[in-house]
């Protein structure tokens, strides 16, 4: 699990493309004090394993899926990336819960300053539009975002300087692809209300709604 809180700016060493898959090489200086092979970590709001390590790089394998459903396919060699490593039991919960788990993209329309803030505006397909709110949370190429404003097809966040600087989103200029994660409570929330009960829960709703408190025929049934 993540917080949305990137920890750096690395850059691809390197990729090795594959048919289907890719391995990328990436750099970078603040993540690898307690980096390990097999540890997690969030590269563009994307969940990837170490599987090689140095002092100051470390690759990942891409699967197709991956490169698929995410803006990871259209990384070239130093390309920059947000890093943030998964979150320990003792840290700080900064931002929100942010799994990794890329939900599909979205294409920056627009970059408007106002004072001291920047505002990126950023259209997505109705799919995810449907879990996004005013005031909620997102997560953007792994940066734990607030919702500022929400219209049919397109939200828009309001970002101070320190983010823009301290993450890629400095680097973007309208077009761009970028990655989204919808905050997954509201993705658990409409599982739960649209999936039918078990056959087994079912029987035990109806054994409720037929018991309407205990009566001298119920407790006759069963033997009082």
């Amino acid at each position: 699990m993540f917080t949305g809180i990137v920890e750096e700016v690395g850059n691809i060493l390197q990729i090795d493309r594959g048919s289907k898959s890719s391995v990328l090489h990436i750099g970078g200086k603040l993540i690898f004090d307690d980096l390990k092979i097999g540890d997690s970590v969030a590269v563009n709001g994307v969940c990837l394993t170490v599987t090689t390590l140095s002092s100051n790089s470390f690759t990942a394998d891409v699967m197709s899926e991956t490169l698929s459903r995410s803006s990871l396919g259209a990384l070239t060699r130093n390309s920059p990336v947000n890093l943030e490593r998964a979150m320990a039991a003792n840290g700080r919960f900064g931002g929100h819960i942010v799994s990794g788990h890329i939900d599909g993209t979205g294409t920056i329309e627009s970059i408007k300053k106002d004072d001291n803030a920047i505002w990126y505006s950023i259209k997505t397909s109705e799919k995810l539009m449907r879990y996004i709110v005013e005031k909620g949370s997102i997560a953007i190429d792994g940066i734990s975002l607030t919702v500022a404003r929400v219209t049919k097809d397109a939200f828009s966040v309001s970002i101070i300087p320190h983010t823009r600087k301290a993450t890629i989103l400095g680097t973007k200029s309208t077009g761009d692809i970028v990655n989204l994660e919808n905050d997954v409570v509201g993705k658990y929330i409409e599982r739960f209300l649209t999936v039918p009960p078990s056959e087994t829960e079912a029987i035990q709703q109806k054994a409720a709604n037929q018991t309407q408190g205990i009566t001298k025929e119920f407790l006759m049934k069963y033997g009082y």
